[in-house]
């Protein structure tokens, strides 16, 4: 693989760093601002807003730029915004920053892929997105537990630093190694993105992505305070659980991808979302106890990120169906989506810690994925008959 792809690759690590970390320095941006638990977690939902908007609208209004100046514009808002955060006097301040951020990442990962593709031969472009989107996972397993420690023993002002560090030197690779001229498709209009949002099947499949999604950052997005107010542990043990979280996500991701190609997306979500359900009910009654929790937060893990393979597929393979010009817009879409899903649970889970125990973000959460196995059986039911009407009616095909 060229070297232009692992500086993509850098990129994607730490904006999957800065956008995971947030959630072990809850407590102590709480404490740091004197702001409450709720205020410091909706310091992940404006993140996630920032990308849901960032992903499609600005990446349609930057569709005729050249890729390389604006991958270079993108990280460096990526840098400002972090720098922003490490400076930020109060907590208005630190919500600007986080959605400057949030901006760049939506549309870094929308151009991303193309980019990545351009570097290499056609037989080797999807190890070449595999390569780039493996910044994100290893960002899960080493830059959040190692920004979490890092924000836990010297303030969470030196993660941001940290991650603005790491963009810079992205930065500087993808200047020096990203050729200047890479190959760009035709742009999706504003209004080729809007057709795909009025395909219900398409709906469907984004409304069980954020639910889905949602579900499990009701509880995560406070896992932090959970795990030194309820179980009892020191902040210090926060990061190494939280790497004994990314390598769950990790093993889980490659294992869902796997059983969605097996098996097909929907049995597969159906299976990953009834488990992912569970184990969030678990969690609530794991939560006072050191040993059990951990053991809890391990299976969480290898189910929370399992379903975003399925997901994928599935939109994809909807898309070819019903919108076979748009299926790079709704995959696009999809990845808002995530983002919807991460805002809302943050959000929710912001109100049932004000006005709840902690402990509940866990059960809470579980119905909320509970709803998007619903969502998910009855896609599957519209497939079936779908393709009961396809044989009745061979060679029929809606288009966008």
């Amino acid at each position: 693989m060229p070297l232009a792809l692992w500086a993509l690759t850098l990129s994607a690590f730490a904006i999957g760093t800065t956008e995971f970390v947030i959630v072990g320095l809850v407590p102590t941006i709480a404490h740091d601002l004197g702001v409450s638990l709720p205020s410091a977690g909706l310091l992940v939902s404006l993140y996630a807003l920032g990308v849901a908007i960032g992903a499609p609208l600005l990446t349609a209004l930057t569709g005729r730029w050249p890729r390389k100046p604006l991958l270079l514009a993108l990280m460096t808002l990526f840098i400002a915004g972090n720098l922003l955060a490490y400076l930020a006097p109060g907590y208005s301040s630190l919500i600007t920053a986080r959605v400057l951020t949030g901006l760049a990442h939506g549309v870094f990962f929308s151009i991303g892929s193309t980019i990545a593709t351009s570097l290499v031969s056609k037989d080797k472009e999807g190890s070449a997105i595999a390569l780039m989107f493996s910044g994100l996972t290893v960002a899960l397993v080493t830059g959040v537990p190692l920004g979490t420690w890092i924000g836990q023993f010297f303030g969470w002002r030196m993660t941001f630093l940290a991650v603005a560090a790491l963009g810079l030197i992205a930065l500087l690779g993808s200047l020096i190694l990203v050729p200047r001229r890479l190959k760009q498709g035709q742009p999706a209009s504003l209004l080729q993105q809007l057709k795909v949002l009025t395909e219900p099947r398409l709906l469907l499949v984004f409304a069980m992505t954020a639910v889905g999604y949602g579900g499990t950052f009701i509880a995560f997005t406070y896992l932090a305070p959970i795990l030194q107010q309820v179980s009892g542990f020191a902040p210090g043990a926060v990061g190494l659980i939280m790497l004994v979280y990314g390598v769950s996500v990790a093993a889980g991701n490659i294992w869902g991808g796997k059983l969605a190609d097996r098996h097909g997306p929907v049995k597969a979500l159906s299976l990953i979302f009834a488990a992912l359900a569970l184990v969030l009910a678990l969690f609530s009654l794991t939560a006072p106890h050191p040993v059990l929790v951990v053991l809890t937060v391990l299976l969480w893990g290898a189910f929370a990120f399992g379903n975003v393979p399925g997901l994928q597929l599935y939109v994809v393979q909807l898309a070819e169906k019903y919108c076979p010009q748009a299926v790079d817009v709704a995959a696009g879409l999809n990845i808002a989506a995530f983002n919807v899903g991460i805002a809302f649970g943050a959000w929710l889970g912001g109100l049932v810690v004000s006005q709840q125990a902690l402990t509940d973000t866990g059960w809470i959460g579980a119905l909320i994925v509970l709803v998007a196995l619903a969502l998910t059986r009855w896609s599957g039911v519209l497939d079936k008959r779908e393709q009961h009407r396809h044989e009745q009616h061979k060679g029929a095909q809606t288009t966008c």
